[in-house]
């Protein structure tokens, strides 16, 4: 192996992987189909693996601590960050979260959702799979004051009166909720006392007096380095002894069935040991080379899903509207997980990002943009949208009027004939345009458009009948 260049090995795999017949019986002494099998069955498995490795950073403390917490106790996060903060990428300053992780393989936990009094919220349920499940909230269920009960797989049992039943497909669930909130300090008081009236308890404990347990903080875990860095970093052996590991509690979907076959003559079998005696010695070291193929031909997706119709480009825009439901889209699941792990179903949110006016070009704070926006022609989403600015790390960018994000909430002053113009740049386009100012860094930015709950009705950037509109360097 030492011999042959990274190169050339991933190009014989792609050669092999159209010659050979997937599932074939020369998958254990073959070592270009065992590669091509193991890279397939990588990308599979990554979103599970991803899971349990965030789960495990999230809830290694004794009590809830800024964004950790306990399994089965929420973090309840109070403020959005600012421009200092640098724990988690491309954070927003429109919603505050609400989060748990839970695992309801041995018994269910009960939700309680008190009356939102009308605000836009949602709490989205993610498997171990990172499928949305489930998802509560203003668009699905209301506002008004809700009980639920998330079971596991093969749970059977009574439950109490007035409390619905979500069935999770897996033990692992990662509760995401997100509560709009303007960010004065009216509105966080107001929120805050929301977030204090939901409520998660194990179904034996409900309607009990309930003191969660403290947390067990495993000292070995690594809490710096990145999840997706420290996933990266596994080798062949040690991802598939935990994928198989995790799916006893973590069952496949029937459609994966295909999928698991062909996994099973690499010997990796859910709830058992990563056999990897069933490969020849030349196959078996050809095996290690699996989780930097896969692992680039994730990314490659970004660029590749583009052709393929799974992720969009548009007027240097790129986003997606196959999230949060994936079936045997295995690729653009394990893109999303890579990327953007929580991601919502696109009927509750859309993310559009842009790194630049065009794939040639990169955004500066040297120049000055305009993004405008025809009358009537403002995002179309029936819960809120934004426009947020990040440096070129996807951080908040520290400015005068400490604003990260624009929307309609800064009361954008519209041009004579009803058009919208967003100046994006670093220095103020003056006190009367400040309104509609996005306030960047001198050198690169990054720019996301949220949506959520994009409408429906045309105009829509769900069925591509509202496009967002291009950012054009001005003079």
């Amino acid at each position: 192996m030492s011999v042959i260049s990274r190169a050339k090995f991933i190009l014989y795999v792609m050669l092999l992987s159209v010659a050979i017949p997937f599932g074939s019986s020369q998958a254990k002494d073959n070592p270009f189909e065992a590669v091509a099998l193991g890279v397939e069955a990588y990308i599979y498995g990554y979103p599970l693996v991803t899971m349990e490795m965030t789960r495990r950073v999230m809830t290694n403390v004794e009590k809830p601590e800024g964004t950790r917490a306990p399994m089965g106790q929420f973090v309840r996060m109070r403020e959005y960050p600012t421009a200092e903060f640098r724990d988690v990428t491309a954070p927003n300053a429109d919603t505050l979260y609400t989060t748990a992780w839970i695992n309801v393989s041995q018994e269910p936990y009960v939700l309680t959702l008190p009356d939102a009094n009308d605000r836009y919220y949602l709490f989205p349920m993610l498997d171990g799979w990172t499928d949305v499940f489930q998802v509560p909230g203003k668009r699905t269920t209301g506002t008004g004051p809700q009980k639920y009960a998330i079971t596991g797989p093969g749970w059977k049992g009574k439950l109490p009166e007035g409390v619905k039943e979500y069935k999770s497909p897996t033990g692992i669930v990662w509760l995401l909720g997100r509560i709009y909130c303007t960010g004065t300090p009216e509105d966080y008081a107001t929120v805050h006392k929301l977030q204090d009236e939901i409520s998660l308890v194990p179904l034996s404990a409900y309607g009990k007096p309930y003191t969660p347990p403290a947390g067990k903080v495993d000292p070995a875990m690594d809490m710096k380095l990145a999840v997706r860095e420290q996933v990266n970093a596994l080798s062949a052996h040690d991802y598939f002894n935990l994928l198989a590991q995790l799916m006893k509690d973590n069952p496949p979907a029937p459609a994966d069935k295909p999928m698991l076959a062909k996994m099973a003559k690499l010997g990796i079998v859910p709830g058992k040991p990563f056999d990897g005696s069933r490969l020849s010695p030349l196959a078996l070291e050809a095996f290690s080379t699996v989780p930097r193929i896969a692992n680039d031909k994730i990314m490659l997706w970004l660029k590749e899903g583009i052709v393929a119709g799974d992720m969009k480009l548009e007027n240097g825009w790129v986003f997606t509207t196959r999230t949060g439901l994936y079936g045997t889209n295995y690729i653009q699941r394990a893109l999303i997980t890579a990327i953007g792990l929580g991601a919502n179903r696109p009927q509750d949110a859309v993310y559009p990002t842009s790194e630049g006016p065009n794939v040639l070009e990169s955004y500066n704070g040297e120049k000055n943009y305009v993004m405008h926006f025809e009358k009537g022609q403002l995002p179309p989403a029936a819960g809120f949208w934004s426009l947020t600015m990040y440096d070129k790390d996807y951080f908040f960018v520290k400015n005068p009027i400490n604003r990260q994000s624009i929307s309609a909430r800064q009361n954008l002053k519209p041009n004579p004939d009803g058009s919208v113009d967003l100046y994006i740049q670093h220095m103020s386009p003056g006190a009367d345009r400040e309104s509609n100012w996005l306030p960047a860094p001198k050198d690169k930015f990054i720019l996301m458009l949220r949506l959520y709950w994009p409408k429906e009705t045309k105009p829509s950037i769900l069925d591509g009948s509202w496009t967002v509109p291009a950012v054009r360097e001005v003079k």
